[in-house]
């Protein structure tokens, strides 16, 4: 009786929480890609795999998605993965990209809607003083903007519809 208890309150909790631990949602690889340990660019690598692999979807972090295949876990970007599996034999999906035009482009279109940190993020960010101090550090002068167009051939184009900002001609 006590385990039928724990069960019940298990999957009511995990209901109004939306954390369903009994299944990964299921992906396939758009392409060849790089797992990272960590949800960044820059994150140490973690494993492959390659355009077609099965993948299981564990969680969502922002334009990262952490999926698990059959040799590693780490986390790839959203637009490597496509949700649900290979459908090859579906013939209704054939139809569909016939239909919208897609169909043997070989091109994958897609959107990302990321617009930002999320409300967790935003509340444990902290100030990083030396990060500022980096970004500032590719801040150049007038002049060298001038100099760096010069060496590109660069010219400038006026547009008619832009108020020049102060202090600049």
């Amino acid at each position: 009786m006590k385990l039928k208890a724990t069960l019940i309150a298990t999957c009511l909790l995990s209901a109004l929480y939306g954390q369903t631990a009994l299944a990964a949602e299921a992906g396939t690889a758009l392409k060849n890609d790089t797992l990272r340990k960590e949800p960044y660019a820059d994150s140490k690598t973690a494993g492959s795999f390659t355009r077609g692999e099965n993948l299981q979807i564990l969680k969502k972090q922002g334009a990262w998605l952490q999926v698990k295949t059959k040799k590693s876990t780490g986390w790839v970007r959203l637009l490597s993965v496509k949700r649900g599996t290979s459908s090859s034999g579906n013939q209704a999906a054939g139809a569909l990209a016939v239909a919208s035009g897609r169909a043997g482009t070989g091109q994958v279109v897609s959107t990302t809607g990321v617009r930002g940190l999320n409300e967790e993020e935003l509340k444990a960010a902290k100030f990083n003083e030396i990060e500022i101090n980096k970004m500032e550090s590719y801040t150049l002068s007038p002049d060298d903007g001038r100099r760096f167009a010069d060496a590109g051939n660069l010219k400038p184009i006026k547009f008619a519809n832009l108020k020049a900002a102060k202090g600049e001609k």
